[in-house]
């Protein structure tokens, strides 16, 4: 009924014209005192003619606006797809949503432009940057004073920043970048307690790795990323303990004895840019690492959970898909 209503309101000039038309054929009839049979049967033929038109003007109508609503749900047929004008009022309509349509894929060709240019500055970028770093790290390990512990971990955080960055530009286009195979995961959290092992001596923390599943499928890299994000979150919010990595009902643990997290952050901290109290705190937090590794779980369909209290320790829960669903990805 809508949709009927809908058409007699587009045309509504073409009613009008018709009722006018008929008092005016029987205006006309009454004023010549014709007799009324034969104005009836003007108004007959009339009405007659003007329904047959209304039909096949309805019908194209129709196919016109089945078709418009098959593109407003898929906007990839555009334009060719467009339905065929009824009119010359939708020929112009036709030809601005082309127009439109060109221009659209015009911005989204240089928009697609610019981001592969700034994907290629930010990965020269890092790897141009390691090359400063590897010949710092050289020169500390020639060194030998009470500085030098302080300036290593300061290097490292500038080598894990820049691994940071180039991250950042390859989730992008994570998916092409993903190896999944069966991943020992003692291997993997083993290789990142290792690399952030300077950070844990100089805190004074200890990192404790209980045995862990064997076969998991995963993405080694990506994995690790992630495991070293977490790590690198526990060290910066722990002061005394440690971190502690195991299973839990078939889940991967991590499991810090930090300051926690308050209990209104917990929603948001893996939006991007979000901090929290204990970001503000800490002027350097940046927000991004847990937005990577939300990004980089769901890519490897791993569902990631958060539980933390305040002043006891942050858990962070890794639940690992089969094989069958990766299959299903």
């Amino acid at each position: 009924m809508r949709k009927l209503l809908d058409y007699f309101n587009s045309r509504r000039a073409v009613l009008l014209l018709y009722v006018l038309s008929l008092l005016t054929i029987l205006l006309l009839g009454y004023l010549a005192q014709q007799e009324m049979i034969y104005v009836r049967y003007t108004c007959i033929i009339i009405s007659f003619a003007f329904f047959c038109i209304l039909l096949g003007d309805g019908a194209r109508y129709r196919r016109a606006r089945k078709g418009m609503s098959l593109i407003r749900t898929r906007t990839e047929l555009l334009p060719r797809e467009l339905p065929e004008p009824i009119d010359a009022l939708s020929r112009d309509y036709d030809a601005l949503i082309r127009a439109l349509t060109q221009e659209n894929e015009r911005l989204k060709m240089e928009n697609l432009r610019q981001q592969e240019e700034q994907r290629e500055y930010y990965t020269l970028w890092v790897h141009q940057i390691k090359t400063p770093i590897s010949a710092m790290r050289l020169l500390l390990d020639a060194k030998r004073d009470e500085q030098t512990p302080l300036l290593r971990q300061e290097l490292f955080k500038v080598d894990q920043y820049a691994d940071l960055a180039l991250k950042f530009v390859k989730l992008g286009d994570i998916q092409s970048d993903l190896v999944i195979e069966r991943c020992d995961l003692n291997e993997i959290a083993h290789a990142a307690v290792k690399k952030y092992s300077l950070l844990f001596i100089y805190s004074k923390l200890s990192a404790r790795v209980e045995p862990l599943a064997k076969d998991v499928p995963c993405d080694r890299m990506w994995l690790e990323f992630i495991l070293c994000q977490l790590l690198s979150n526990s060290v910066k919010y722990t002061h005394t303990g440690g971190v502690r990595i195991y299973m839990e009902a078939g889940d991967l643990v991590v499991e810090d004895s930090g300051i926690g997290i308050r209990k209104e952050d917990l929603p948001r901290i893996f939006e991007k840019g979000y901090t929290g109290y204990n970001g503000r705190m800490d002027t350097r937090a940046s927000g991004i690492g847990l937005y990577l590794v939300k990004r980089t779980a769901d890519a490897l369909g791993i569902r990631i959970s958060v539980t933390s209290e305040l002043g006891i320790g942050t858990k962070v829960m890794l639940h690992f898909p089969v094989y069958d669903e990766f299959a299903q990805m």
